[in-house]
């Protein structure tokens, strides 16, 4: 690739729907359902479904959505966030399969515990949705709130991890 900004990407059929994956020479940068709020521009970007870490992404995904992957070994670019939000979806990384946290659990593990809303807005602008499972973070009480893939996928994905009962 010609820069740290170039985007290659390629899309994968998962059993949620079509999804836009996107890399740069750091690694994983996007993973999207097509349509999603807060989606990307790919106007400008390769396709590339020969790229190591989109290829290595779909095949994680592929084992996932069988049942056959807990986790994700991917390398992660998540240098297009601020600060802040970095810090964010990092905590979402320490999420493990099968736990859930909250928006005022994530506040206080970044040192911002007044900060819930803007910790909502950060997880719904995470651009690499599922490996960074924003989809384990539940509102008040464990409500099903929020995820820019629709309530729907986000069920989905925690019956998948055995959160919710099927």
């Amino acid at each position: 690739m010609n820069s740290a900004m170039e985007r290659l990407c390629t899309r994968y059929d998962s059993p949620l729907g079509t999804m836009l994956l996107a890399a740069t020479d750091r690694g994983l940068a996007g993973v999207w359902f097509v349509g999603q709020r807060h989606g990307p521009d790919s106007s400008g970007w390769r396709e590339d479904a020969e790229h190591p870490v989109l290829r290595e992404t779909v095949a994680q995904l592929r084992a996932y959505f069988a049942g056959e992957r807990t986790r994700f070994e991917l390398p992660l670019d998540l240098q297009a966030g601020t600060p802040f939000q970095r810090s964010v979806w990092q905590a979402l990384l320490a999420i493990p399969r099968g736990g859930t946290t909250s928006y005022a659990q994530i506040a206080r593990q970044v040192g911002k515990p007044q900060a819930a809303r803007a910790i909502g807005a950060a997880v719904g602008r995470n651009p690499v949705s599922i490996i960074v499972p924003c989809h384990r973070v539940l509102g008040t009480g464990g409500s099903l709130t929020g995820y820019a893939g629709g309530l729907e996928r986000k069920t989905a994905l925690l019956k998948l991890e055995g959160v919710l009962a099927n």
